[in-house]
């Protein structure tokens, strides 16, 4: 119904009179034609006796829509002077000369100017052919246990007052990876060194809070390497020094003298696929006992060997309380749970609960619950079983692949773990180029250079297995081969 007859060009449209929710809808479109600025500054309303006449409506429904919008600041009254639209905006004049703030006056750190988004999100495009590393395959895996348990989960739950939980875990998950990692990975530890978290990011995030001193800290990372660690270290004002990356490993030798923290990946190197050697894993735990520094260990696929059995984790071969061992169920469940866990030295362990406390009070407790039962249960252990025969097959016939149609361009390197293969590509070879004709092909592979920060000097790629079937990996290498050519 237009309003023209009583002096306002607006069309108010309104439920059917008797309708509980005619004060309701009036109240909304006035205060939205005075928001959007169609009723402007200064407007007299018509009185409520005439808006009640051209709307079909009772003056008492004018009345309480008006006195809503004169008691939120929109309109005012003036006695004699009618009532009027409010001026509650600042004049034109202030808003043009008005301007957004900027880092330096919001007082931003540097590593926080410029970047609104560090890492990659869910938002994948569609690929004919997906090697992207670092994603499991979540089709295979057991969603309908997974739907049972924590439906027992949420039954648990509404018998309980459901609040806050202990910012270090539920007893029950924390018992319960204790017991997995004792076999899965040969870590003896008890609950009580466990702090969960919600996946690895948030367990560097942590560490890089009880033991980074902003601007004085010398933490040395791999190079090539994880780039989202980086990305944390530099947000807590770390000093980082990239560490370069052989056939064993982080070299040792080239880590800072006073390198206080060191982040590594002994199990697989992320994205080399090496591992530390023995020699090199003690040469690095005295490095650390040496100069009170400690070790950070992602062991983020280290259940994924293809050839013989895991590999121990380099905790197990810490007698001197300097190695933290972060863990995640991104690879082995699914990345959507956000579930991780660090085992923490005894003299850490309460500053890092208190870390995450002050950073989100708890991780949830019904997923926390589901995954203990998960674990305990078997349906974990199961899972990785069957997943490491599924991964092994992928990886044997990506091999293959790359051997049969371009043996001549690159050449794997690595050991048989984990989801992802990498490769040197032959100097002939520019990857950039390569990936943007790939990516217009539909193909998704990473380039070696995007883990580099600059120090390695020969190019690769990284091809993942986890998101691609069987079937279509050799189909997604030849159609690679043919792009290679001049």
């Amino acid at each position: 119904m237009s309003l023209t007859q009583a002096g306002l060009d607006l069309a108010i449209e309104l439920p059917a009179r008797g309708s509980r929710r005619v004060v309701g809808e009036l109240h909304r479109q006035l205060r939205s034609a005075i928001v959007g600025g169609r009723l402007q500054p200064g407007l007299r309303l018509p009185s409520t006796r005439e808006l009640a006449s051209t709307l079909g409506v009772s003056r008492n429904t004018i009345v309480t829509a008006y006195d809503q919008l004169l008691a939120e600041g929109y309109i005012s009254a003036r006695g004699r002077g009618g009532t009027v639209i409010a001026d509650f905006l600042p004049p034109a004049s202030h808003r043009e000369r008005a301007r957004k703030p900027s880092s330096q006056d919001l007082r931003l750190g540097p590593a926080w100017r410029g970047s609104y988004r560090l890492i990659p999100t869910a938002e994948r495009q569609d690929r004919r052919f997906d090697f992207i590393a670092g994603i499991p395959d979540v089709q295979s895996f057991p969603f309908q246990v997974w739907r049972r348990l924590s439906a027992r989960a949420l039954r648990t739950a509404a018998r309980s007052r459901a609040g806050y939980g202990e910012p270090e875990g539920r007893a029950g998950l924390r018992e319960a990876v204790a017991g997995h990692i004792s076999f899965a990975r040969a870590i003896a530890c008890s609950p009580d060194e466990i702090v969960v978290t919600a996946g690895a990011q948030q367990a560097f995030d942590l560490l890089a809070r009880i033991l980074v001193v902003p601007g004085k800290t010398t933490v040395a990372v791999e190079e090539p390497g994880y780039a989202p660690l980086r990305n944390v270290l530099e947000a807590a004002g770390a000093r980082i020094v990239s560490v370069p990356v052989d056939d064993q490993g982080i070299r040792v030798d080239r880590l800072p003298q006073n390198a206080k923290l060191i982040f590594v990946t002994p199990s697989h190197q992320f994205p080399l696929g090496v591992h530390l050697s023995l020699a090199r894993r003690r040469a690095l735990l005295d490095f650390a006992r040496a100069r009170g520094a400690v070790v950070v260990e992602d062991d983020y696929d280290g259940e994924f060997r293809y050839a013989g059995k895991p590999l121990d984790a380099l905790k197990t071969l810490d007698r001197d309380e300097t190695v933290f061992y972060v863990g995640t169920f991104s690879k082995s469940l699914f990345p959507a749970l956000r579930l991780g866990f660090v085992i923490a030295p005894p003299w850490a362990r309460d500053a890092l609960v208190a870390a995450k406390q002050l950073s989100d009070w708890n991780a949830p407790q019904v997923a926390q619950d589901t995954l203990a039962s998960f674990i305990a249960e078997g349906h974990l252990a199961r899972h990785v079983r069957k997943m490491r025969k599924v991964y092994g097959e992928r990886r044997e016939i990506l091999q293959s692949a790359l051997a049969r149609f371009c043996g001549d361009r690159l050449s794997i390197v690595g050991i048989g773990a984990g989801l992802h293969l990498a490769a040197d590509l032959s100097p002939a070879i520019s990857a950039p180029p390569l990936l943007d004709k790939a990516s217009e092909a539909g193909i998704g592979v990473d380039s070696m250079q995007r883990f580099a920060a600059g120090g390695r000097k020969a190019d690769g790629l990284v091809f993942g297995y986890g998101a691609i079937g069987a079937d279509r990996i050799a189909d997604g290498v030849r159609l690679l081969a043919r792009l290679m050519k001049p």
